[in-house]
């Protein structure tokens, strides 16, 4: 899973990624202080792999990763090449889903780059130049797409529903909350790549008093939570600088610092959990004394589908999936204990993955 972290300058974008991957990026208090995107790859907190490390004492412990990509700071008109706007743009076209840092505290020594703290004109400069950008290559696609029509008529229906996003797309809305009369349509929308049709959670980014004592009361959260609920988008209250100050702690240290605070876990705990989420992504198991691992796929994903994320050989010579959940092997104690009792079971190739399944593939090539 790659997420890309964006905001406009001096919201508190690059502050948040050093904290969440410790990759050292730049945040000056100035524009366009990130030039190039910063790319840190961070962990998949996982507790069963903890769990079946225990139990296996395994030569390797592997977990699911993401990647976070901290893209340079956005201004207005980037979509015209503003700032640094096209240089921007492309490299949220890599990215699975986006994190929009939104400005919700006060701070007179940090400047912001419109003068005054405002959520609500943040988030629509930065969702109307990726909308702008959508309707470039819109207006491209469907220019050739009228120019296929007029050789065969196949492609009449294309091109109405085109026109129709881009209508849609005039009017300042996200691409996300286009809706398609059929699954016809949204492989078409999805087709495209469109900016404004990426899954996006807002990142409220408040002082750490705000976000310990009084998250309800900031009233530049609220109005983030209010546009997130009218585009059906996640959001998540967070603390840059809180995040910065417990980075280097230890994994023990850490989970002090944050009970003491009356907090249950980490801001990049629930960032991933929410990009999970946003994606549709769940994680199986495989376990064993070379290696125990974690696996990410998408909800719904069958059996020979996830070996093929192992190897393709895997996906091409399936035969069967030995499966049992996490919950029913830790109940149980071992692996040996739970086939006594029955719970390890034979899944063929139409079994659909479970969040926690700990699987053992058989192939043959």
């Amino acid at each position: 899973m790659k997420l890309g972290i964006v905001g406009l300058p001096n919201v508190g974008k690059s502050t948040l990624f050093n904290a969440i991957t410790n990759a050292g990026a730049g945040a000056a208090n100035y524009p366009f202080c990130t030039i190039e995107p910063n790319v840190g790859v961070v962990a998949v907190p996982d507790e069963r792999l903890d769990k079946l490390a225990e139990m296996h004492d395994p030569d390797k412990l592997t977990p699911a990763i993401i990647e976070f990509v901290d893209i340079a700071g956005l201004v207005k008109g980037a979509s015209k090449g503003e700032g640094l706007g096209n240089k921007f743009l492309s490299h949220i076209r890599e990215v699975d889903a986006i994190i929009h840092v939104v400005r919700c505290f006060e701070d007179s020594e940090i400047i912001h780059v419109d003068g005054e703290i405002g959520p609500a004109r943040d988030i629509e400069t930065i969702n109307l130049e990726l909308v702008f950008s959508d309707i470039d290559i819109l207006t491209r696609r469907i220019d050739k797409t009228a120019k296929m029509a007029k050789a065969d008529k196949k492609y009449q229906l294309e091109l109405q529903f085109l026109e129709r996003l881009k209508a849609f797309l005039e009017e300042g809305k996200n691409a996300r909350a286009f809706e398609c009369e059929d699954d016809e349509q949204k492989e078409l929308l999805d087709s495209i790549g469109l900016l404004s049709d990426k899954p996006i959670i807002y990142a409220a980014n408040m002082s750490e008093d705000d976000f310990i004592n009084s998250i309800d009361q900031n009233r530049h959260y609220q109005k983030v939570c209010e546009i997130a609920k009218a585009e059906g988008s996640a959001v998540l209250p967070i603390c840059a600088k809180l995040e910065e100050d417990i980075a280097d702690m230890s994994k023990e240290d850490k989970q002090i610092f944050l009970e003491e605070l009356g907090l249950k876990e980490s801001g990049l705990d629930r960032m991933i959990k929410e990009g999970y989420a946003l994606l549709g992504l769940i994680s199986y198991l495989t376990a064993g004394k070379p290696e125990v691992r974690a696996w990410t796929i998408k909800k719904g994903t069958k059996a020979p589908q996830a070996a093929g994320k192992i190897h393709t050989d895997f996906e091409r010579g399936f035969i069967r999936a030995e499966v049992i959940s996490f919950d029913d092997l830790m109940a149980c104690g071992s692996m040996a204990a739970a086939k006594e009792k029955g719970l390890v079971r034979l899944e063929g190739k139409e079994y659909v993955m479970q969040d926690g399944d700990i699987v053992l593939f058989r192939f043959n090539v």
